[in-house]
Protein backbone atom coordinates (compact mmCIF):
# COMPACT_ATOMS: atom_id res chain seq x y z
CA UNK A 1 0.00 0.00 0.00
CA UNK A 2 1.29 3.15 -0.98
CA UNK A 3 1.40 6.23 2.09
CA UNK A 4 -1.26 8.72 0.96
CA UNK A 5 1.32 11.35 0.59
CA UNK A 6 2.57 9.57 -3.08
CA UNK A 7 -0.79 9.16 -4.16
CA UNK A 8 -2.64 12.39 -3.53
CA UNK A 9 -1.30 14.61 -5.86
CA UNK A 10 -2.22 11.96 -8.49
CA UNK A 11 -5.33 11.87 -7.61
CA UNK A 12 -5.80 15.48 -7.29
CA UNK A 13 -4.41 15.99 -10.67
CA UNK A 14 -6.82 13.42 -12.39
CA UNK A 15 -10.13 15.12 -10.41
CA UNK A 16 -9.16 18.46 -11.35
CA UNK A 17 -8.84 17.18 -15.11
CA UNK A 18 -12.06 15.92 -15.34
CA UNK A 19 -13.52 19.24 -14.11
CA UNK A 20 -15.09 21.08 -16.65
CA UNK A 21 -12.78 24.47 -17.64
CA UNK A 22 -13.57 27.33 -15.80
CA UNK A 23 -12.04 30.80 -13.92
CA UNK A 24 -12.65 28.82 -10.90
CA UNK A 25 -10.72 25.51 -11.93
CA UNK A 26 -7.56 27.78 -13.23
CA UNK A 27 -7.81 30.09 -9.82
CA UNK A 28 -7.80 26.67 -7.81
CA UNK A 29 -4.66 25.05 -10.07
CA UNK A 30 -2.90 28.76 -9.41
CA UNK A 31 -3.12 28.51 -5.42
CA UNK A 32 -2.23 25.05 -5.68
CA UNK A 33 0.70 25.93 -8.04
CA UNK A 34 2.02 28.79 -6.20
CA UNK A 35 1.13 28.60 -2.71
CA UNK A 36 -1.36 31.35 -0.67
CA UNK A 37 1.18 34.29 -0.62
CA UNK A 38 1.45 34.33 -4.39
CA UNK A 39 -2.05 33.88 -5.16
CA UNK A 40 -3.04 36.62 -2.68
CA UNK A 41 -0.97 39.40 -4.77
CA UNK A 42 -2.00 37.81 -8.78
CA UNK A 43 -4.79 37.93 -10.63
CA UNK A 44 -4.83 34.92 -13.52
CA UNK A 45 -6.34 34.50 -16.69
CA UNK A 46 -6.53 31.56 -19.23
CA UNK A 47 -6.76 31.96 -23.08
CA UNK A 48 -6.02 29.59 -25.86
CA UNK A 49 -3.94 27.89 -23.49
CA UNK A 50 -2.16 30.89 -22.27
CA UNK A 51 -1.71 31.58 -18.50
CA UNK A 52 -2.34 35.79 -18.33
CA UNK A 53 -0.83 36.77 -14.71
CA UNK A 54 -0.79 40.28 -13.15
CA UNK A 55 0.91 40.77 -9.85
CA UNK A 56 0.80 43.92 -7.41
CA UNK A 57 4.24 44.70 -7.80
CA UNK A 58 7.25 44.55 -10.24
CA UNK A 59 9.05 42.12 -6.80
CA UNK A 60 6.41 39.40 -7.35
CA UNK A 61 6.25 39.96 -11.15
CA UNK A 62 10.23 39.01 -11.09
CA UNK A 63 9.61 35.96 -8.66
CA UNK A 64 7.03 34.76 -11.00
CA UNK A 65 9.57 34.79 -13.49
CA UNK A 66 12.57 33.46 -12.00
CA UNK A 67 9.77 30.40 -11.30
CA UNK A 68 7.69 29.84 -14.47
CA UNK A 69 9.20 26.85 -15.63
CA UNK A 70 8.29 24.96 -12.43
CA UNK A 71 4.84 26.84 -12.48
CA UNK A 72 4.35 26.07 -15.95
CA UNK A 73 4.86 22.46 -14.87
CA UNK A 74 2.85 22.79 -12.40
CA UNK A 75 0.00 24.05 -14.10
CA UNK A 76 0.63 21.20 -16.82
CA UNK A 77 0.60 18.43 -14.18
CA UNK A 78 -3.25 19.48 -13.11
CA UNK A 79 -4.63 20.63 -16.17
CA UNK A 80 -2.84 19.09 -18.69
CA UNK A 81 0.14 19.82 -21.17
CA UNK A 82 -2.60 21.22 -23.94
CA UNK A 83 -4.84 23.78 -21.57
CA UNK A 84 -1.78 25.70 -20.32
CA UNK A 85 1.14 26.19 -22.62
CA UNK A 86 2.62 29.04 -21.67
CA UNK A 87 2.86 31.96 -18.67
CA UNK A 88 3.01 36.12 -19.97
CA UNK A 89 3.21 38.34 -16.95
CA UNK A 90 1.09 41.44 -17.45
CA UNK A 91 2.01 44.96 -16.02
Amino acid sequence: MDPIAQVLPAALASIVRRAPLSAGKVDFVWRTSVGPALARVTAVRLEDGVLLVEAQSPSWSLAIKRSSRIILSRLQDLLGAEAVRDIHLRA
